[in-house]
């Protein structure tokens, strides 16, 4: 991408209500989670840094991006967390044997799909998890779903709750949880994903909808994160998978 797309992607993904309500959910998933103060984290596929700040919260973190570009805007947004975040350049799998300690907690947020091989980076992920360290992954569901939208964020697939869960356990990972999420919009999603197929067009992902609605929709979705608490949920547009190093 060019330096305007990364910059307008860094705008986005701080106000958006996907990416916002985003962060809720997975602040309430990660808290769940009792790691040890000062956690050890990763963070695989880091972006222009808009989830640095929810993470740092909890531990210090390596953040590994591919590219210099979204590296250099990351590191401009954590100037006031720099002391608790690396950035390394790198991609999947290839360079992850040459990060020099293991973690708490790994997250790949929607990461994974972005991958030619999966697997390989998921088995290597699991032996740099610590003993009793968690993976935290999100992705796209329901392959029936592919259409412009995923051509467009450049998708390599899109996973079902059984393929995510088999390529976990390929890889020498143990799976504690996977569910679905974003479900209370899972409707509007999926007319809206049927819209596009059928005009074989995509909305533009940097469109942020007015505040009113924006807020609302933001709204709307991080409740989930309550229902999470309590719930595996039996549909939505993504999943979230929590897994441990096999035994």
């Amino acid at each position: 991408m060019s330096p305007d797309a990364y910059i307008e992607m860094a705008r986005v993904q701080e106000t958006h209500w996907w990416f916002a309500a985003r962060r809720d959910i997975l602040r309430a998933q990660i808290r769940a989670l009792d790691l040890p103060p000062d956690a050890d984290i990763l963070e695989v596929g880091s972006g222009t840094g808009a989830n640095l700040d929810l993470l740092a919260a909890f531990g210090k973190v390596v953040a590994l991006e591919m590219t210099a570009e979204a590296i250099l805007l990351a590191q401009q947004r954590c100037h006031d967390i720099a002391g608790r975040v690396r950035m390394q350049q790198g991609r999947c799998p290839q360079d992850l044997a040459a990060l020099d300690r293991r973690f708490d907690l790994i997250c790949l947020f929607d990461v994974l799909e972005h991958i030619d091989e999966d697997e390989q980076s998921l088995a290597a992920l699991a032996g740099l998890l610590k003993p009793g360290g968690k993976l935290l992954v999100t992705v796209p569901a329901y392959s029936w779903m592919w259409g412009p939208h995923d051509v467009h964020l450049h998708h390599k697939r899109r996973y079902s709750r059984k393929s995510l869960t088999a390529s976990c356990v390929r890889s020498g990972l143990a799976v504690s949880r996977v569910s679905h999420f974003n479900a209370l919009l899972f409707p509007l999603a999926v007319m809206g994903r049927m819209w596009e197929k059928w005009m074989n067009r995509t909305t533009a992902a940097t469109q942020t909808p007015p505040a009113p609605l924006n807020t609302m929709l933001r709204k709307v979705f991080a409740s989930e994160r309550h229902l999470l608490r309590r719930m595996r949920l039996p549909f939505g547009l993504s999943l979230l998978l929590l897994a441990e190093p096999g035994k």
